[in-house]
């Protein structure tokens, strides 16, 4: 979703520019030994540039000497039992990741696994899986690369989950909307602050909801403030423009990970991805082809919805199939399973209207109604990228009126997308399905709702949903509700009225859940970037 007042776009020099070849082979150290002082913040006292002994050979970097991981390292897929570690190297090189029960391995449970050639095919991407982990256990992981000699050592850690059976106390903590309406890494102002106050919250892992980048949004070297100055924008060749080459989209996933807040997080907080419009274009749906002079070269949102996915799953620590659907479930302890859910791959076509419409199709509508219905969790959380009862819209390109690009509409009864939601709504109560919430974002503020959908499905349980985000982006005002489930609004951050924020004013909302393992009480709080809590919902179980 895009809204589209903007603040304004300044041209004019900045100090913080990277240049392709620099980019694109990640290195971020190289001139930090001289003449350079103002970017030194930008990767905690190193910059970018093309390392002694780097060539370019048909586009490829080759090199000699030892890499250089300066992009960090991201935990994924944890389980009770195994976790992927992801990081990237500037060179053909094998990843060596290590893991140990202390922080010094020395410990007697210290074990090292090798990984599988990074090279130019992959974005020099490389990932490894830690097999056979003990559960419920804080564990300490470093990777190297070995190529010619062996690069440093960069550290991380993370918590393995526990079993199915154990009853743990669990921390997580949801958001979306990056480097959106062209804010950037402005190092004088926090970089990318909100990523701070989450990794503050020390949570055992974080939801992604989707617009991780915006492909379609260009990052301008500053934007004015309402206030007076600048936001001064860290920009680089892949930024400069929309995404449409598979390297334009591979650098935008790059892009944030060039602010020391967001490496710090990553590595220690495991990330479960999920996508949303802006990972490819604004409100895009599958087969659509469209005529926008910023795309010259590509108007298939296919082909760049391929080219994203790729992108997005070489630089995201998982190894499941980029082919195989992306929606999922996550189970952590006897207290909480998530279930993350692919809002775009599967929807009819905002406009025109088919006859029948779809969000999450027939498939992953039945796989998430059986999987939650089977679910032995205290908590099932659905993650999804756009809430339920909001309208998300923008003016129709094929007539008059409004093309709804979320799952609401109008009110009334339930109709084109929302019939989906009737059925499972159904399924849920012929199932006798207990403690479903819903945890959301795409609108860029922060709210919380509740929902007696029973008006419009009989039998129907009261459920809640929060809405999360953005997380560095402009923060927008309140949405209309559609009434077909019955929601109510409990608090948000924004009113109708609300001048639009950014990450200067701190107006950035995150979404952290507790469960208490003892008593399965579950408490969602909504924070902005400064660390302040703005609204807490508590829920007891119904069991």
């Amino acid at each position: 979703m895009r809204e589209q007042r903007r603040y304004p776009i300044v041209r004019g020099p900045s100090p913080l520019r990277f240049d392709r070849r620099t980019l694109l082979s990640g290195v971020l150290g190289a001139l930090a030994t001289k003449g350079v002082t103002s970017a030194l913040a930008l990767s905690g006292g190193a910059t970018s540039g093309c390392s002694p002994g780097t060539r370019q050979v048909r586009g490829r970097s080759s090199r000699t000497g030892a890499p250089e991981p300066s992009w960090g390292l991201q935990i994924g897929d944890v389980t009770d039992k195994s976790a992927v570690v992801w990081s990237r190297s500037d060179r053909p090189s094998h990843m060596v990741v290590q893991w140990s029960t202390s922080p010094s391995y020395a410990a007697a449970v210290t074990r090292e696994v090798r990984g599988a050639l990074a090279d130019a095919d992959g974005d020099f991407t490389a990932k490894v899986r830690l097999p056979d982990l003990p559960s419920d256990t804080r564990l300490f992981c470093r990777a190297r690369f070995d190529a010619e000699r062996s690069s440093p050592w960069i550290e991380g850690a993370f918590s393995t989950a526990p079993a199915e059976n154990e009853a743990r106390d669990v921390v997580f903590a949801w958001s979306a909307d990056t480097n959106g309406q062209g804010w950037g890494i402005d190092p004088s102002r926090g970089g990318m602050p909100a990523f701070s106050a989450l990794l503050d919250r020390a949570p055992d892992f974080f939801v992604s909801c989707g617009d991780a980048i915006y492909a379609d949004d260009p990052i301008p070297e500053r934007l004015a403030l309402p206030e007076g100055g600048f936001w001064q924008n860290v920009v680089t060749p892949a930024k400069s423009h929309v995404a449409e080459s598979l390297d334009d989209f591979r650098g935008a996933f790059l892009y944030p990970r060039l602010a020391p807040q967001v490496r710090a997080l990553s590595a220690k907080v495991p990330l479960f991805a999920l996508w949303d419009d802006h990972e490819v274009r604004n409100n895009w749906f599958p087969g659509q082809e469209f005529d926008d002079p910023a795309y010259p070269h590509e108007h298939r949102v296919d082909v760049l919805a391929a080219r994203a996915r790729r992108a997005m799953w070489e630089h995201t620590p998982t190894l499941r199939d980029p082919r195989a659907p992306m929606y999922r479930s996550v189970r952590w302890g006897a207290r909480l399973e998530v279930f993350t859910l692919d809002g775009r791959s599967y929807r009819t076509p905002n406009e025109p209207v088919p006859p029948v419409e779809r969000f999450l199709g027939d498939e992953q509508l039945a796989w998430l109604a059986d999987a939650v219905a089977r679910s032995t969790a205290t908590w099932k959380v659905i993650a999804c990228d756009m809430p339920i009862g909001l309208v998300v819209s923008e003016p129709s390109k094929t007539g008059s009126g409004q093309a709804f690009d979320g799952i609401a509409n109008d009110n009334g009864p339930p109709k084109g997308r929302e019939k989906e939601i009737a059925r499972l709504l159904g399924i849920f109560a012929e199932r006798r399905v207990r403690n479903v919430v819903w945890i959301t974002a795409d609108v860029h503020y922060a709210a919380a709702h509740r929902y007696d959908p029973s008006r419009a499905v009989p039998g129907a349980l009261p459920f809640s949903e929060f809405v999360a985000g953005p997380m560095h982006a402009t923060s927008f005002s309140r949405k209309p509700f559609d009434d077909s489930f019955g929601p109510e609004l409990i608090w948000a951050s924004a009113d109708w009225n609300t001048p639009f924020g950014s990450p200067a004013s701190g107006e950035q909302y995150f979404g952290v859940v507790r469960i208490d393992g003892r008593t399965g009480t579950l408490t969602v709080t909504l924070v902005d970037a400064r660390g302040r809590d703005l609204h807490v919902t508590v829920l007891r179980p119904d069991i």
